[in-house]
């Protein structure tokens, strides 16, 4: 079977995301593993372009990227390194209002050796839930992870985090992984979804996993007093809370490049970066929007205006590619 360069991508991006080995999701797929390797060192090296079976070689390009547009993709990646060509290009398009795909800015930079690692690469991620959340404030996960704080200890990071939007509703940086922190998070994200003194006719459901404080007797009757429900994964199986598993990665990723030396410092940094998450980090599993943009419910609104700035775009171009054949 003959597959087009989208439906290469689409299946690496799902090999990426598969929680199973990549031998047992390609099986299921029915795709040789050396097909799928193929692509795959393909794409590393030249991107998604590189998925065409045949390079299509016009002489003249009508939607060719003007000089002064690839300059300015350039600078903006120098300007944030952090980003990548999926990231560059919504904020490209956002902040400039004209539209580039990232395909178009991965060849731009790749140009330009920009490019030092492959933008995906093969790694873990988790299942999907069972019943997906179709709104803000449905379900919230819950989890603790752990940073060290030089000559103090270690500290335990108690979080909330909608399911729906990936937003991040609650954290509180503990000394102890008690009943009681869990229940101060979520007071503080009753708080912040304006939940605390509205009657609502449907509490959000809480999502955690078996450890004490979750399974405590103490937290239960918080969470009954709350109208809450409450649901815990599968002993031994994390990717129930994938989510939240995945926010974990992401903040360490960060948070574990420097050291911290006072607990103040390792919570001004934890703070730093929930800003960033929730309100400038596009995910891709998002239609590259942020959990605020989600959560808020302005989402649908962002990307029709997305769509208006890419139909300007392409009659843009094709207005200088007529004029260019004209001349």
């Amino acid at each position: 079977m003959r597959y087009s360069a989208s439906e290469k991508l689409e299946i690496i991006r799902l090999i990426e995301g598969s929680s199973l080995s990549v031998k047992r999701t390609l099986a299921q797929l029915g795709i040789p593993r050396s097909t799928f390797y193929g692509w795959y060192d393909r794409f590393i090296t030249g991107g998604p372009e590189a998925l065409e079976d045949r390079k299509p070689r016009p002489r003249k390009i009508w939607n060719k990227v003007p000089d002064d547009i690839a300059t300015a993709v350039v600078d903006l990646a120098l300007e944030e390194p952090e980003l990548s060509p999926r990231e560059l290009a919504v904020t490209f398009t956002e902040t400039r209002r004209y539209f580039l795909s990232e395909a178009t800015v991965y060849r731009l930079l790749k140009a330009q050796d920009l490019i030092t690692s492959p933008a995906y690469i093969l790694m873990k991620a988790a299942n999907e839930f069972q019943h997906k959340t179709t709104a803000p404030n449905q379900l919230w996960q819950t989890d603790f992870t752990y940073f060290k704080v030089i000559g103090w200890g270690w500290f335990y990071l108690s979080t909330v985090l909608d399911d729906f939007s990936r937003y991040i509703l609650a954290w509180k940086l503990c000394t102890t992984m008690t009943a009681s922190d869990v229940s101060d998070t979520l007071d503080i994200a009753l708080k912040t979804a304006c939940l605390k003194q509205v009657r609502v006719r449907h509490r959000p459901r809480l999502l955690s996993d078996n450890g004490p404080s979750y399974v405590s007797g103490e937290l239960a009757k918080w969470l009954e007093d709350q109208g809450m429900t409450h649901t815990r994964g599968r002993p031994y199986h994390p990717m129930t809370q994938g989510k939240i598993e995945r926010w974990h990665r992401s903040l360490k990723n960060q948070i574990l490049l420097d050291n911290y030396y006072l607990p103040g410092q390792l919570k001004h940094r934890i703070g730093q970066f929930v800003t960033h998450y929730n309100t400038r980090r596009y995910h891709e599993s998002l239609n590259n929007l942020t959990p605020e943009d989600v959560y808020r419910g302005r989402g649908q609104a962002i990307l029709n205006e997305r769509e208006k700035i890419k139909r300007a775009t392409m009659e843009e171009r094709r207005r200088l590619h007529r004029q260019a054949m004209a001349a």
